[in-house]
């Protein structure tokens, strides 16, 4: 288990929380906390022996197939609506410009992981 990317993660997870809870504006929640979530699920995967390619692309797979579920109501259809968690986990509504935020997301982690990776 890799420590220093499950510690990233946890705080990255911790940022995602405070900002559900307490941001209600027009950029830092629908297009920083998409990207974020992208971040977070690469810290995630990185914490298992996964390349960077592998782990970026699975992270922006992901957070494009529960945007997916988006569209098509998974929350409701798996009778979770009334569940906090499921809405926090599978976000609560399709948004196509969703999408754009993930491929920053991805693109913010790996570029970071190359410049890291080159000195």
């Amino acid at each position: 288990m890799r420590f220093g990317y499950a510690v990233a993660a946890a705080a990255v997870f911790a940022t995602e929380l405070i900002i559900a809870l307490f941001v209600h504006d027009a950029v830092v929640r629908p297009y920083i906390g998409d990207s974020l979530a992208v971040v977070l699920v690469y810290l995630a995967l990185r914490v298992f022996p996964l390349s960077v390619r592998t782990a970026v692309i699975a992270a922006f797979l992901i957070a494009c197939a529960i945007e997916i579920g988006q569209y098509f109501h998974l929350i409701e259809r798996l009778h979770l609506h009334g569940q906090m968690w499921a809405r926090f986990l599978l976000g609560g509504s399709f948004d196509l410009r969703d999408f754009a935020a993930y491929g920053v997301g991805a693109a913010v982690v790996a570029l970071i992981e190359r410049l890291r990776h080159k000195s």
